[in-house]
Order: structure tokens, then C-alpha cells, then sequence
């Protein structure tokens, strides 16, 4: 059992580190498609003048909506957690 732990730990840091090695360097993205993609055809598709509320609110909506989801639920139990239960 300790080997496939340790075989499963150097595969999963073996691709952190192929990732890392494959990441651009701060500031320099490189030559993105999607980015100019977004940047020529947000507003006719979406509507919006803003490129990142476009890419927010609507290419990205559902992402931000179970964002939305988990953002309140920790809020709603961070507060549950403090509140004092009256009458005990």
C-alpha cells in the first residue's frame, strides 16, 4: 500500500512540475488565440461593451454562478458558526 501511495504522489508532482515548466513567464503571455478572439468578437456576440464582464457573465456563466454558489454557502456557514442560539 505504501508503494502505490508513493508511485501516486511522484506521478501527481510529475505533472505539477511538467505544468510549472510549461507556464509563461509573469507579463509575457505569449501568443494567446482566445484572447484575441475575445477581444474582437465579445461585443457582437454578447452585447457588452466591458470584454471581462462578457467573459464573466456570459462565454464563463455557469462557472461564475457555481462560484456565486460556493462563495455563499461558506458564508452562510461561517455565520451559522459564530451566531448564538437564543433560549439555551
Amino acid at each position: 500500500m505504501r508503494y502505490i501511495a508513493l508511485a501516486a504522489l511522484l506521478v501527481v508532482l510529475g505533472f505539477l512540475l511538467l505544468g510549472a515548466a510549461q507556464l509563461h513567464p509573469a507579463g509575457y503571455p505569449g501568443k494567446v488565440l482566445m484572447d484575441d478572439y475575445f477581444i474582437n468578437n465579445a461585443q457582437e456576440e454578447t452585447g457588452s461593451n466591458n470584454v471581462v464582464t462578457s467573459i464573466v457573465f456570459d462565454y464563463r456563466g455557469y462557472d461564475t454562478l457555481g462560484e456565486a454558489t460556493v462563495l455563499f454557502t461558506a458564508a452562510v456557514g461561517v455565520t451559522m458558526l459564530f451566531t448564538r442560539r437564543r433560549g439555551k
